[in-house]
């Protein structure tokens, strides 16, 4: 078996020649509402099926990557590399807080194995390497845990679709800033369905990438690779009329009812607002749940600022000497204790309640498994 057998066309993709000035053009069009791109005559729609068919890799029903995952232990990562535990332990790094292993250390065993002739070693660092500073690129010379993560899972399409939605929506919410995905292949797409005539290709009128795309119309457009046909089209899951996408920095959905046309199907009706109805999520920073956490937190201090005062005036009353006038009433202490322990009860539900709706809530769109491999994230074992 092959390189191209084993990890699909990867090196196809990354070898594109990417035209300067195209992709910034092409973000501009980008429709948050649709999540397509929209120009007058026409709208195009990266999906599943069109990036697995670039990449060379069947959609498959292995368990994606969703972030739910904890770091794998260090014998895991080095034996997928090929590395000893020590080096991964010794090299283990953290960068703006993200773990993961440096672009130096991983080079330099890239050259020691090719020198050596060790081809089976080379290539499982090779293949990391493009995951790390490719296909989910984050911080500048370093793979972070999550390209090693989804290199263990052994599926990625969706992760590369669902990264390539989520950069261009935060960098449409943001109107600035650059996109922050696999740039060759969102290009190789692109460029696939465009016209090929000899006047636009040669553009011997030099006009600009922007005069160029919003001269073309529907009949000029590529829509439909006869190659797809075979293909399992998805175009929902579960009770959701869209396909949510679970990327490195967050979640989205895209619409494959607006791509009928590229998958080979006529377009009859318009789409309803139901199959149009939109996710997303930033990893840390879903303004719903910061909410509902801010409100929970602030209830949680409130119960332990009234825990602290009743076991503070427990203790008061108990170091108070009997005095003529003192009741022969109970002491109270037993009373308050119980306050005290319902207070306690409530704080530790809250706090369960809403560590369970934020799993409910990731787990509706990505399933999750747990090995024995694993250990509490942030952490080698």
């Amino acid at each position: 078996m092959d390189f191209k057998q084993r990890h699909g066309k990867l090196l196809y993709v990354l070898s594109a020649d990417v035209v300067g000035g195209l992709l910034s053009v092409l973000v501009q069009f980008y429709d948050p509402l649709y999540r397509c791109f929209t120009f007058p005559d026409y709208k195009l729609v990266p999906t599943l099926e069109e990036y697995s068919h670039l990449l060379g890799i069947p959609i498959s029903d292995k368990v994606t990557f969703s972030g739910l995952e904890e770091i794998p232990r260090s014998h895991i990562i080095a034996e997928a590399l090929h590395l000893k535990k020590s080096e991964i332990e010794a090299h283990w790094v953290k960068k703006r807080g993200m773990f993961g292993l440096t672009f130096e250390f991983l080079i330099g065993k890239v050259i020691a194995y090719a020198q050596a002739g060790s081809m089976d070693a080379f290539e499982a660092i090779f293949v990391l390497l493009i995951y790390g500073l490719a296909l989910f690129p984050n911080i500048d010379g370093f793979v972070d845990v999550n390209a090693i993560r989804i290199l263990l899972i052994g599926y990625h399409v969706p992760t590369l679709l669902g990264d390539m939605y989520f950069s261009l929506h935060l960098r449409n919410s943001k109107v600035r800033g650059t996109i922050v995905c696999c740039v060759p292949l969102l290009y190789k797409w692109f460029i696939s369905h465009l016209a090929q005539t000899p006047a636009f290709v040669e553009n011997k009128q030099c006009l600009r990438w922007s005069q160029r795309l919003m001269s073309l119309t529907n009949d000029d457009i590529v829509w439909y690779d006869s190659s797809l046909g075979s293909l399992d089209i998805i175009d929902g899951c579960g009770e959701l009329s869209n396909v949510p996408l679970i990327g490195t920095q967050g979640g989205i959905n895209y619409n494959p009812a607006l791509a009928h046309c590229q998958l080979g199907f006529s377009l009859r009706d318009k789409p309803n607002n139901t199959q149009l109805e939109g996710l997303f999520y930033q990893e840390g920073k879903d303004p719903q749940h910061l909410k509902k956490h801010d409100e929970l937190q602030l209830e949680s201090k409130d119960k332990d600022a009234l825990i602290e005062l009743l076991e503070d005036r427990v203790v008061k009353r108990q170091r108070e000497p009997a005095g003529p006038y003192s009741s022969s009433m109970p002491e109270p202490s037993s009373a308050w204790k119980k306050i005290v322990d319902q207070l306690v009860l409530e704080k530790a539900q809250i706090k369960t309640s809403f560590e369970s709706e934020i799993r409910r809530i990731r787990r509706k769109y990505a399933p999750t498994t747990r090995s024995s491999d694993t250990v509490v994230r942030g952490s080698l074992g």
